[in-house]
């Protein structure tokens, strides 16, 4: 429910005229709503065209990434389209759009034990190709030596949202849900915090060569599946990290849909290693304090307080409640990855 209108609010923003569409060189038959873009059917084949909110400089780094990518035999992923000027970004009525090649495939499906280790093994592929990657240690997109600050800021934001509800006077009911188990997430951060900074976190920071491009939003929708390989989209939140933030990412986005269960966990560090240069000891304790981060908490906390999705109340109630339910099964799966992984002698 609280995605159908999140999509219905989003895709109402479009503005889309035969006059942007000019800007082309093909032909508009039809257009399809899907998520949050629209399916050209065109003359040249069918396309995809967003609507973004970022600016030429975030484009650039994306492009370049991804012709990296592709520079070094990793072609599953988007293509940008360019307008008659060149240019990939197309601005409209105030707005920014571009324009992919659509990419044939269907939903990956975590689910299914198959997909996932699709999955992994095409993110092995990927971090793989991005091996060597160039970027500039300036740039917002590169998080190297950030994440503790990361996590130490979230911790005050969260503390903040915290005392702001206990301060209402009337109080709803997600007020209540979040305020009855905010405690012991924050101590499930500091506990991360704690992880980190005791880790060789820094230390793996300190080597370039520890820095690939992480995808960064790894929902089963941006992983399509096409002849039995993974094809990737939406390289909109991609940054420059180290590649344990990626498989946290994907961790934490698949997992969720066994209820948690170490034995997919398992299965997804165990098909990982198999397609890329196995993770070492430092990086699983790494992996170990950011998966003690409980981002699913923290983001609908920070969505609802910050009004940062378009989201009904009840979608809202719904999404932290389940949240709630998942606390000691997301918890029992972190401890079991400990003792598998982080206390084992290799």
């Amino acid at each position: 429910m609280e995605t159908r209108f999140s999509y219905k609010e989003w895709l109402s923003m479009y503005d889309l005229d035969i006059k942007l569409f000019d800007n082309y060189d093909f032909i508009v038959e039809d257009s399809i709503p899907l998520r949050k873009v629209f399916i050209l059917v065109t003359d040249k084949g069918n396309k995809i065209i967003k609507r973004v909110t970022y600016n030429e400089e975030e484009l650039e780094f994306v492009q370049k990434n991804i012709d990296y990518l592709k520079s070094n035999g990793f072609n599953r992923i988007i293509n940008f389209y360019k307008n008659k000027k060149g240019k990939v970004i197309t601005p409209w009525k105030n707005k920014n759009y571009i324009v992919m090649d659509l990419i044939e495939g269907r939903e990956c499906d975590y689910i299914n034990p198959l997909d996932i280790k699709l999955a992994v093994k095409s993110l092995a592929e990927l971090h793989n190709a991005s091996k060597n990657i160039e970027f500039d240690v300036d740039s917002k997109k590169f998080m190297g030596f950030k994440l503790i600050n990361l996590f130490e800021e979230k911790l005050k934001d969260l503390i903040k949202i915290k005392n702001e509800f206990n301060s209402y006077e009337n109080k709803n009911e997600f007020h209540n849900v979040f305020l009855s188990n905010v405690n012991n997430q924050i101590e499930r951060i500091e506990l991360g915090i704690s992880i980190l900074k005791n880790s060789k976190y820094k230390e793996l920071c300190s080597s370039g060569d520890n820095f690939i491009l992480c995808h960064h939003d790894l929902a089963y929708h941006n992983i399509l599946v096409f002849n039995d390989e993974g094809y990737f989209i939406d390289f909109d939140y991609s940054i420059i990290d180290l590649r344990v933030h990626d498989l946290c990412n994907f961790i934490n986005k698949a997992t969720k849909h066994s209820c948690f269960d170490f034995e997919v966990l398992k299965m997804i560090i165990d098909e990982y290693n198999k397609n890329t240069n196995p993770l070492t000891q430092d990086e699983y304790e790494v992996l170990y304090g950011m998966l003690c981060f409980p981002q699913g908490f923290y983001s609908i906390a920070s969505d609802y307080f910050y009004r940062k999705k378009l989201w009904q109340y009840d979608s809202f109630l719904y999404k932290i409640s389940k949240k709630v339910q998942d606390i000691n099964e997301r918890e029992e799966m972190i401890e079991n990855f400990k003792k598998a992984y982080v206390d084992a002698t290799f």
